[in-house]
């Protein structure tokens, strides 16, 4: 027999001799090879950690592979890994937890799109108020304007130029409350719309969470021009 066939009955030997011949105590011999040379350990062998070693019970049995220690970037990558696929989870979780939210509040489209007219009446009903503010606005400013015809080639008096700057920046502040709040009609019936698509699908069967995400919003832009058709029913 050749002498590095010995070398592992010999390392358990010793192993042995150190644990009182209690082969129990032993917690297992690392082997692998290097250059054609086979090397024993009682722990991980540090040529060898760039390659496969084995873990081996006392009576010279495999007890496990020990796999090649990571380099640094091989470690990070699969820690990027292991985040991404954390994130993936929670995020399914998330979406179980509001698909049956979703079930729950709306068992039915009758109830989907009660609540979608609750929504949309509060802010047609601001909506309005800003118009109707927007239309006494342009009334007051007529009578300023009929009053500087009298100051034509003159400097306005200062109470009448700080009514009409005032009643401008009244205006233009009124002005962009409706279109917010036009916008918002919009935002608001595209988000009924997702979630219908979506409860129809869950109405016929569809697993909660297997839908992906939801839609919170509307695109950044969307037009309020059409926003007069707000209010508008889904098809059922």
């Amino acid at each position: 027999m050749r002498p590095s066939q010995l070398a592992v009955p010999a390392a358990f030997a010793a192993l042995l001799l150190l644990g009182g011949g209690a082969p129990a105590r032993a917690q297992g011999i690392y082997s692998c090879e290097v250059n054609g040379k086979r090397i024993t350990s009682d722990r991980p062998i540090a040529e060898c950690l760039t390659r496969e070693q084995r873990l081996l019970n006392s009576d010279g049995s495999v007890r496990r592979i020990v796999p090649p220690t990571m380099t640094a970037d091989e470690r990070a990558a699969a820690e990027e890994r292991e985040a991404q696929a954390a994130l993936e989870r929670a995020n399914r979780r998330e979406w179980v937890r509001r698909d049956r939210n979703l079930l729950q509040r709306f068992p039915t489209q009758a109830a989907h799109d009660k609540a979608r007219e609750a929504a949309l009446e509060d802010v047609r009903k601001g909506l309005k108020v800003s118009e109707a503010r927007l239309e006494r606005l342009q009334k007051e400013r007529k009578p300023l304007n009929d009053e500087t015809e009298f100051y034509v080639g003159k400097p306005l008096p200062v109470k009448l130029k700080q009514q009409i700057e005032g009643n401008e920046a009244a205006t233009e502040a009124q002005r962009t409350l409706i279109a917010n709040q036009q916008t918002e009609l919009v935002r608001i019936n595209a988000l009924y719309d997702a979630e219908l698509e979506r409860l129809r699908k869950l109405w016929a069967g569809a697993l909660p969470g297997t839908l992906g995400p939801l839609p919170t919003a509307v695109p950044a832009g969307a037009p309020p021009a059409s926003a007069p058709n707000a209010g508008a029913k889904s098809p059922a």
